[in-house]
Formats: C-alpha cells, structure tokens, sequence
C-alpha cells in the first residue's frame, strides 16, 4: 500500500492536472444525456472506441426512448454486435428505455437512486451520467480511477465503493466536478496498469508508488 499522500499534494496534484487540461472530456460519444446512458451503460468491460463505433450509427435513427424501443430489441441488436455482452446489454437498453417513457416522461433522471433502479445501471454508470449530463461534482470509479487512487496514495480502498468515498473526502471542493476524469485519463495514459510512463508524468514528484519507471515507455 502506498503512503497517504498529504492534503497539499492532492491539492497540487489537481492543480497540474487542471493547467495541462483545464477542460476534461469523456470519451464516449453522446448526444443528449438519454444517449450518454445508452453508451455508459453499453461501456461495461467494453472500451470507448468500440461504443463509439457502434453507438454513431444507432444514435443517428435512436436518439430518445421511444425512438430506441420502437426500433426493437433485434435491430438494436443488431447495431451493437459488435460490443460486448451485447444481448444482455440490447435487453437493458430496450427495458431502461421503456421505465424511462413509462415512469420519467423519457427524461433521464437527475438523482442517483432513480438511475440505480434502471436495468443495466450500477452506481458507477449513475456517477457517469450525473457528472457529464447534469455537472454534479461525483466521482465514478473505474480501473483506471481505482488503480491511480491506490497507486498514488491519494486515497486507499480495497472496493470501488471505499475508493469512491474517500476521493469525496480527500479532494477539494473545487477539483470535484472534472476529478474524475482527470484520474481516468491519467490512468488511461500515463499511469498505465503494466507500466507507467512515470518518466513524463507530471505528478511524479507527488505520488507514492514505490515502483515508478525509470524509462520512458
């Protein structure tokens, strides 16, 4: 287990990340926060690039509910063969979609406890679409997310849940809104499952990972 990082290096941490990229997106290619469920929800144990591949078609002829279920499950199916899980995640998204025109007026709801009820949706999925759809400062923890938290010693947990909970504690308040994605595209990138690329990190100085490369990847 890492050292705990100090309350100024986390603050710094941010500080660097947010100068280099004051604006983090996500990757997943949306275009109304009805479409931004569709795709994190198709994103489990997929990457971005093969939703997005998939997604921008089905996106073009189903952009809203009704649209989506009026297209059917075989030819929802059908557009996203190549994700996946992609018959469990076909189901999901036709019965989401139907709760959704059912229960919410087709409007995606703004409260995480809502979204957790839908098929498909777990908390990490609910913490994406609040954040980007509706900028609530919540923190969705993925791999890359879990193993830079422990990796840094920025916040230790041995669950997604634990990691998420002391992220919220240990992050300024005016970090939260973009952390998330910053930890996820510098997991992504930089701080590498297999290896680092610590020789061009601009928070070296600042992480307590014991084994930091020594070369440029």
């Amino acid at each position: 287990m890492a050292k705990r990082m100090t309350n100024a290096a986390v603050d710094s941490f941010f500080q660097r990340l947010s100068d280099r990229e004051p604006e983090p997106k996500g990757e997943l290619n949306y275009v109304n926060p009805y479409t931004l469920l569709v795709a994190v929800v198709l994103s489990a144990q997929a990457t971005d690039v093969g939703v997005n591949k998939a997604t921008g078609p089905l996106f073009e002829v189903a952009d809203t509910p009704e649209k989506m279920v009026a297209l059917g499950l075989e030819r929802v199916r059908d557009y996203i063969k190549t994700i996946g899980l992609f018959n469990s995640k076909a189901k999901n998204v036709i019965a989401l979609s139907e709760i959704l025109i059912r229960e919410h007026d087709s409007i995606v709801p703004q409260d995480r406890e809502e979204l957790e009820k839908l098929p498909g949706v777990g908390r990490k999925t609910a913490n994406v679409v609040l954040n980007m759809a509706f900028g609530q400062p919540t923190i969705a923890v993925d791999t890359h997310l879990f193993r830079v938290a422990n990796r840094t010693g920025m916040a230790s947990g041995k669950t997604p849940l634990a990691v998420e909970l002391a992220l919220e504690k240990r992050i300024p308040a005016k970090w939260m809104l973009h952390a998330h994605h910053w930890l996820i595209l510098h997991g992504r990138y930089i701080c590498k499952a297999r290896k680092p690329v610590c020789p061009v990190c601009p928070v070296s100085d600042l992480c307590n990972f014991k084994d930091k490369t020594l070369e440029p990847a």
